[in-house]
């Protein structure tokens, strides 16, 4: 029983986590979910626009973006450089994304959105 057992965790199915972790991988691999990298990268405008890029002009403004993140300007990225690039776009992505719908709670356009506005922007129909 103990040998069945032993055989079935060492052939089972690896984690997420393990199938991400490619040790030796030279080239990311665009899969299905890629975009998710690339807006955590970019945020959701910019990969998009980087969609319509050529490849040679798509490695030239990311580029740029790496020069961007490299803080302290030695040519490398570190994790804790790329952690705080990852958390400014996610950031203005959040401010970007309440500004788009403020407007629509605010029906009154006084600048507060109030639980019945709320309630009316989120569930008007059904109340």
């Amino acid at each position: 029983l103990l040998l069945a057992l032993l055989a079935a965790d060492a052939l089972g199915k690896p984690t997420a986590r393990q199938e991400r972790a490619r040790p030796g991988a030279a080239q990311h691999e665009d899969r299905p979910g890629f975009q998710y990298d690339h807006e955590a990268f970019l945020g959701k405008e910019e990969a998009r626009s980087f969609d319509q890029l050529s490849p040679e002009e798509s490695r030239e403004r990311l580029g740029k973006i790496v020069d961007r993140i490299d803080d302290n300007k030695d040519g490398y990225i570190t994790t804790e450089e790329l952690k705080t690039w990852i958390k400014r776009v996610q950031k203005r992505y959040i401010y970007e994304n309440v500004d788009k719908v403020w407007k629509d709670y605010d029906l009154n356009k006084d600048n507060k959105i109030a639980w019945e506005e709320y309630k009316q922007a989120t569930y008007g129909y059904y109340l």
